[in-house]
C-alpha cells in the first residue's frame, strides 16, 4: 500500500513540476494497455517489462490502470463484439488455430472474445490516448500550476522554514 501511494505522489510532484511530459503521457498511456489487458496475462507482464525498461512514470502507469479497470467493465460489451467478428473471420482461423497450438501464446487469452476485442481497443486507443494525455498535462501545467504558484498562500508557504527544510530534504533524499 505504501508503495502505490508513493507511486501517486511522485506522480503528482512530476505533474506539478517542470520536468518532460513524455514519460508521464507515456504511463498514463500503458495504463490505459494496463487496465484493458487481463490481470495475470502475457499482455500485463509484457507492458510491465515495458514500464520497468524504458523511461516511464511508474505512478502514472498504476494509477491510469486502476482508473481504466472500472472503465474497461463499460467497453465489454463492444469489445465482445469486436473480438467475436475477429475470431470468427473466416480468414484468419488458421493463425489462430497456429497460435492456439504455440506453447506460450494460449496463455494470452486471445481466443476470449473480451480479451481480444479489449486488446484490440487499447491498442488502437494508445497513440490517441498519448497525445491527449501529452497535451492535457501542458493544458494543466500552463494553467492551474502556473495560477497556483501565483497566489499569495503558495508564495507565503514557500517562504517558511518547513518548505525550506522539505526542499533540502527532498533534494538530498528524494
Amino acid at each position: 500500500m505504501t508503495l502505490l501511494l508513493k507511486q501517486i505522489f511522485n506522480f503528482l510532484k512530476l505533474l506539478n513540476s517542470d520536468t518532460e511530459t513524455s514519460p508521464l503521457a507515456y504511463g498514463l498511456s500503458l495504463g490505459l494497455i494496463l487496465g484493458f489487458a487481463p490481470f495475470f496475462s502475457i499482455q500485463t507482464f509484457i507492458v510491465l517489462f515495458i514500464i520497468f525498461i524504458f523511461r516511464v512514470q511508474l505512478g502514472a502507469a498504476f494509477l491510469s490502470a486502476f482508473f481504466f479497470k472500472f472503465v474497461a467493465f463499460l467497453f465489454d460489451y463492444p469489445a465482445h463484439l469486436l473480438g467475436k467478428s475477429v475470431l470468427e473471420a473466416e480468414p484468419l482461423r488458421p493463425l489462430f488455430v497456429s497460435l492456439y497450438n504455440m506453447p506460450i501464446v494460449p496463455m494470452t487469452r486471445f481466443n476470449n472474445s473480451i480479451v481480444m476485442g479489449s486488446m484490440i481497443v487499447s491498442l488502437v486507443l494508445f497513440p490517441f490516448a498519448f497525445y491527449a494525455f501529452k497535451a492535457l498535462i501542458l493544458a494543466y501545467r500552463a494553467t492551474v500550476v502556473a495560477r497556483f504558484k501565483g497566489t499569495k498562500a503558495w508564495k507565503a508557504f514557500t517562504a517558511t522554514k518547513f518548505y525550506n527544510w522539505y526542499t533540502k530534504y527532498d533534494e538530498l533524499y528524494g
